[in-house]
């Protein structure tokens, strides 16, 4: 297979035809061909192949052909033959997501972040935005979303992707009987589809404890804990962390916290800011979260609380934005230090924290120690990435991680997310990052749909 970028350019013959520059051509081994199949995503049809005088690497698609192929637009693109007498081009790559029938913001508070998947994407790739409710399954067709000249969004007739890209928005509508049939028919038309859900915290846990290399940097964690737990955890560890499984955005979460000789607190975020309430003794802590959450805490989990590093008085935890690459591999695209606000039971900015580089952060924790300590950051995050991922039955390209470094510089991970929010590229140092983060998705894909960056020509 000989892989190629170049430019797909439109013609007006009303033929089935394709003409291919000579060096194109060549690269392809379609020199001594007179017809090929031409596929893009799920669609495909028989054309005449001719050769034009034209250098560089560029194909022409009559309107002919476009009539059976819909050809999402003109422009970059890769081009390969995975057999002999195919040309494919792609490969075509959907957004999954879902959001408010708005023109100007159909997917809500991800249509930037989705707008800038579509902008650089089709820089390389063919890459649209659809929802559910999008698809005809009958035709094999999308009615996507794709960006116009003057950068807002169109609607284009578009065949099913090679690869899907999940970012549906909310647990409630990934774990839904819908949702469920609508992954499972995409993979019955070897159409791959990453990110398959939302992670579950417990479920995380429960397979990477008993991991030789991702274990390790696990803190002592129990799902749904009796009240003995709780206690015995509050009494050895002084605070601990109790937060829902299916939790997101700091939401539900407590740090409770045993003084000796003083009691029991709990700190959380609820009503608008930062609340500390104290407790005479451990009943009545206990009252006080059955009173508020009831049989909810039986998808609790409690976790040890680590001292962590801090910066004025402030704790700091990391976001490590991992992705997978154009060959397959787990690397660490993203890494943001955040800073808690004052009383704040997690470091999330909507909670009042903020956020630095993650050498702001280490250098005035470690000093000259301050790199060594991020490249063995790097090397754990790595290392639990592939852990989860040979624990998990789907196939994953983008994992958002939690880590906390304490005094130390022991490495810890909190959390794992499937779905990670995107608030560290907010930072002025952070932009290029955001951009590598899209550039990641794009090559993961385009190794997905067999278009692999290995042999390019």
């Amino acid at each position: 297979m000989s892989l190629n970028f170049g430019n797909i350019h439109f013609s007006q013959q009303p033929e089935k035809v394709v003409f291919l520059s000579g060096s194109l051509m060549k690269s392809l081994g379609l020199s001594s061909r007179k017809t090929i199949r031409l596929r893009i995503g799920t669609d495909s049809v028989n054309a005449v192949v001719k050769p034009i005088d034209r250098s560089g690497k560029h194909i022409y698609v009559s309107a002919g052909t476009r009539n059976h192929l819909h050809v999402p637009r003109s422009g970059p693109v890769y081009i390969h033959s995975p057999r002999d007498g195919e040309v494919e081009l792609g490969p075509v790559v959907g957004v999954l997501s879902d959001g408010p029938h708005n023109p100007s913001s159909p997917f809500g508070a991800r249509t930037s972040y989705i707008r800038q998947l579509l902008r650089e994407g089709n820089k390389k790739v063919f890459v649209y935005a659809f929802t559910p409710r999008d698809i005809n399954w009958q035709r094999n067709t999308v009615q996507g979303y794709m960006l116009g000249t003057g950068g807002g969004f169109v609607r284009k007739t578009v065949p099913l992707p090679d690869v899907v890209y999940n970012r549906l928005p909310s647990r409630k509508t990934d774990f839904s009987p819908f949702t469920n049939q609508l992954r499972d028919r995409f993979l019955k038309r070897n159409i791959k589809f990453f990110n398959w859900c939302f992670f579950n915290k417990s479920d995380i846990y429960s397979k990477l404890d008993g991991d030789v290399q991702a274990g390790k940097y696990l803190p002592e964690t129990y799902n749904n804990p009796s009240p003995e737990r709780i206690k015995d955890m509050m009494e050895r560890h002084h605070f601990v962390y109790y937060k829902p499984s299916a939790g997101s955005l700091g939401l539900g979460i407590y740090r409770l916290t045993y003084l000796p000789k003083k009691g029991y607190y709990a700190r959380y975020h609820g009503n608008g800011g930062n609340t500390l309430l104290k407790f005479p003794s451990f009943g009545s802590l206990m009252r006080m979260l059955q009173s508020k959450h009831g049989s909810k805490l039986k998808s609790y989990v409690i976790q040890q609380g680590i001292r962590l590093i801090e910066i004025d008085g402030c704790p700091i935890d990391f976001r490590f934005h991992m992705h997978k690459n154009g060959r397959n591999r787990w690397t660490p695209v993203g890494i943001g230090a955040k800073k808690a606000g004052r009383g704040s039971v997690t470091t999330h900015i909507k909670n009042g924290g903020s956020l630095l580089t993650p050498e702001q952060a280490l250098s005035r924790a470690f000093g000259s120690r301050a790199n060594e300590v991020l490249e063995r950051a790097k090397e754990a995050s790595i290392a639990m990435s592939e852990a989860i991922e040979n624990h998990h039955a789907h196939l994953l390209g983008e994992i958002g991680f939690d880590i906390g470094i304490d005094d130390s510089g022991k490495i810890w991970m909190f959390e794992a997310n499937s779905k990670p929010g995107r608030s560290i590229f907010n930072h002025p140092a952070l932009k290029g990052e955001g951009r590598a983060s899209v550039d990641h998705v794009m090559e993961y894909s385009t190794y997905l749909a067999g278009f692999h960056r290995g042999n390019d020509s």
